[in-house]
């Protein structure tokens, strides 16, 4: 197996487990937030889907889906069109609300797409690239990608937790 097919991988579980923790749930349930310091499930989920989305076009060289496809302007967030959640206030993760969980499941999708056809193409030699000279030692290409997917993938599980606490609640 190239390393390649393990970082595929590791998003495909990333995409799979956003459908699952997404699936079902209405408006209420995606923007509810145990406490007002706490996160949403949207906002996690969109937060997840932003940085992979604003990292892997960064590394790659491409355009972010969210603006390119227009997916800022579906989404209707008040907020910089390039903010991807970090450092929200919780006053600014209130903001992340959807009418359904299509929304979020689409904008992942297609930055899934995205990401996956980015990876497709890489040589084992790729992953040496430095891609940011701006931290000490230098960030590679692979370390960027491992970035991203620890990042997201602490977030859907966080995200599957929430829905688990909704869940059980209301039982």
């Amino acid at each position: 197996m190239h390393a390649k097919d393990i970082l595929i991988d590791g998003f495909n579980r990333i995409h799979e487990e956003v459908h699952a923790t997404v699936e079902g749930l209405g408006p209420d349930e995606l923007t509810a937030r145990p406490s007002p310091d706490t996160n949403s499930i949207a906002w996690l989920v969109w937060h997840l889907t932003r940085v992979q989305d604003d990292h892997m076009a960064d590394a790659f060289g491409l355009e972010q889906v969210w603006l390119s496809q227009d997916w800022e302007k579906r989404f209707g967030l008040d907020l910089p069109r390039r903010d991807t959640g970090y450092g929200h206030s919780p006053a600014k993760v209130a903001r992340v609300r959807v009418e359904s969980g299509e929304l979020l499941t689409g904008y992942h999708d297609a930055v899934h797409e995205q990401s996956v056809g980015a990876l497709r193409g890489l040589a084992a030699k790729d992953l040496e690239r430095v891609i940011d000279e701006r931290w000490d030692p230098p960030v590679t290409l692979g370390v960027r990608l491992v970035s991203v997917l620890s990042d997201d993938l602490q977030h859907i599980g966080q995200a599957a937790y929430l829905r688990g606490l909704l869940q059980s609640a209301a039982a």
